[in-house]
């Protein structure tokens, strides 16, 4: 600890200049020892409420089998393989050259929920789409999912309404 003396003479007329420059060394030396402090603890506090942000380069693909439907509503279901593994059910919303999607993946850890649109039209007995999805939620270990755009392909067969699909891109977790 750095002290300095200052005589009772002094302190009634004010401080003299060497009493001025041990002040000024000592706020110096404080200052810069609460600099250093902080920047030993700051690494140690960001890290311990940082999240370890990992990438993964999607490319699933799963077939799907019509567990039901309604109307213009398509609802499937199957396995998704690939990069993560587990189920995978896509509602989807289908139009005019149009299918709107709802992409959820269950692999072992958590879940992956993704939207988006693809534009499609029929050929023969099958109609196959291309577009896009975004990731909008995850859980347990994709709890902080996000993603850019991903791409979302595939066909749906129209004698029975099976669906293969592919998706394919980063997610950010």
């Amino acid at each position: 600890m750095l002290t300095f003396m200052v005589r009772r003479s002094e302190s009634r007329r004010g401080l003299t200049a060497t009493a001025h420059a041990q002040l000024a060394t000592c706020l110096i030396a404080c200052a810069i020892a609460l600099l250093a402090v902080a920047a030993i603890a700051a690494p140690a506090t960001i890290a311990a409420s940082a999240h370890a942000a990992r990438t993964l380069n999607l490319s699933e693909s799963a077939q799907l089998h019509r567990t039901s439907s309604s109307g213009v509503h398509l609802n499937e279901q199957g396995t998704a393989s690939g990069t993560i593994r587990g189920s995978i059910y896509i509602h989807l919303r289908v139009s005019a050259n149009r299918v709107s999607a709802e992409v959820s993946i269950y692999p072992h850890g958590g879940s992956l929920t993704a939207t988006g649109s693809a534009s499609y039209h029929v050929v023969g007995g099958s109609a196959p789409f291309s577009g896009t999805v975004t990731i909008i939620r995850g859980s347990g270990t994709y709890a902080h999912a996000h993603s850019g755009t991903l791409r979302f392909s595939g066909s749906i067969r129209r004698s029975d309404d099976a669906v293969s699909v592919r998706l394919s891109g980063p997610l950010n977790y």
